[in-house]
């Protein structure tokens, strides 16, 4: 399609509170259905045993670690920023180099998987090699995912980009259900299910953004673009690594029974965080889009008492109504190990909830000085978690104190550089 014809989709709405509210809830609601319908997996793990159940919460994990957040981020920073400085051309360049290039990154990690399958198999305990391919197929679409969810959030299309979310929850379960009650495809059929509804949501956000990669391309300034895009491709991985990677370590010190009951407490309190995010979705590219403008934004101020809000009431909630909730969806046998960890994890969630935004503020208004300390603590917490799960055998809980302490001390560094660190230079 023409350029005319991309840049002639608006991309920001003069009402913006108006507009902000309606959006943010919109995604809210998506959001919220796409749970779940990701939550209607779960209760399939009454069908098999604790072992596949805890196989398919670590593959999921797996399929988290992909860099989904700042890989998002990105494209929506200059998604946002190229259309509102009229360079949609460049922008078509950019997404299709950026495509190429997650494929070429699947490709090398597909290889490796490949050369190294018996023994990754053996260090995870699966017990069949389908599951582990199946989930490459899923890590495939967790790339291409939140690339162009990324395009659809710069744009500011957050009516597709919720129903986007809606459609890949309900493929999810209907995948996994089908394939579990039907064929006993244990942990494999579940994993399946979630490469069902990634890719049906990487495939709406591909066809909704289409005029954009399909404009003729032009050049870029690529050591520009790379100034950009290192910082928040660091400062959202910082927060991610943050929020995934605690099952992985984890799961190297429990048993797979044990491990059940942490991937049903995980699994809850991660539904808390994902309840929040729309709110810094929807403020990220109105900020940016403020930024190349040199325009004020006072949205920060807004999304950050609502996060609380809901974040702290959400964690309540969960330590309140927990034990039905893990029953309803859950085996009961977990309720007793899981409501020991639920507070924890729930607790955990509420200052990353709140570091989230501060992050998305952040990054949206290019203070990159706050890049460095964060991805020291996320290196300083891969470090830290696996010597207090060593020091405390038997302890699950000493994991979520420990992720919680340095969810804290992130929520801390961001709160220092956006109200009392030094400004960016724009």
């Amino acid at each position: 399609m023409s350029e005319e014809k991309a840049e002639a989709i608006p991309t920001v709405d003069h009402k913006p509170h108006a507009t902000f509210f309606r959006q943010s809830g919109w995604l809210m609601i998506a959001t919220v259905i796409q749970g779940f319908m990701s939550l209607g997996v779960h209760p399939l793990a009454k069908k098999i045993s604790p072992a596949e159940y805890s196989i398919f919460v670590t593959m999921l994990m797996l399929t988290a670690l992909i860099p989904t957040m700042p890989l998002q981020m990105v494209f929506a920073q200059q998604t946002a920023g190229t259309l509102a400085t009229n360079r949609s051309r460049q922008l078509a360049l950019m997404i299709r180099w950026g495509w190429l290039l997650t494929f070429i990154v699947w490709a090398v990690i597909a290889l490796f998987v490949l050369m190294f399958q018996n023994r990754i198999m053996a260090g995870w305990g699966l017990t069949s090699a389908m599951t582990l391919w199946v989930t490459l197929a899923a890590l495939l679409m967790n790339l291409w995912m939140p690339l162009f969810s990324g395009v659809l959030q710069g744009r500011q299309d957050f009516f597709w980009l919720g129903w986007a979310s809606i459609i890949s929850g309900i493929g999810r379960v209907a995948v996994a259900v089908l394939i579990v009650l039907a064929f006993h495809g244990g942990a494999t059929g579940m994993v399946f299910g979630a490469f069902a509804g990634l890719g049906a949501w990487a495939g709406i956000a591909i066809w909704r953004s289409r005029d954009l990669w399909l404009a003729k391309p032009e050049r870029f300034d690529a050591r520009s673009l790379f100034k950009q895009v290192a910082p928040l491709m660091l400062g959202f991985g910082a927060c991610q690594f943050l929020f995934t990677t605690d099952t992985l370590y984890v799961k190297a010190f429990f048993p797979g029974d044990e491990m059940a009951s942490y991937g049903v407490a995980g699994t809850l309190s991660r539904a808390l965080l994902w309840l929040v995010l729309p709110l810094a979705a929807v403020m990220f590219p109105k900020i940016v889009h403020a930024s190349a403008k040199s325009e004020k934004s006072n949205l920060l101020g807004i999304v950050l008492l609502g996060t609380a809000i809901l974040a702290i009431c959400g964690a309540a909630g969960l330590c309140i109504v927990g034990p039905l909730v893990v029953k309803l969806v859950f085996k009961a046998d977990y309720v007793a190990e899981t409501m020991k960890l639920l507070p924890w994890y729930a607790g955990a969630m509420i200052p990353l909830a709140l570091a989230n935004v501060l992050v998305n503020d952040l990054m949206a208004r290019a203070k990159f000085k706050a890049v460095l300390p964060m991805v020291l603590l996320a290196v300083a917490y891969g470090f830290t978690l696996p010597f207090m799960l060593h020091k405390f055998p038997g302890r699950m809980e000493v994991a979520l104190q420990t992720l919680g302490a340095f969810n804290l001390l992130l929520l801390g560094i961001c709160a220092w550089f956006s109200f009392f660190g030094p400004k960016a230079k724009v």
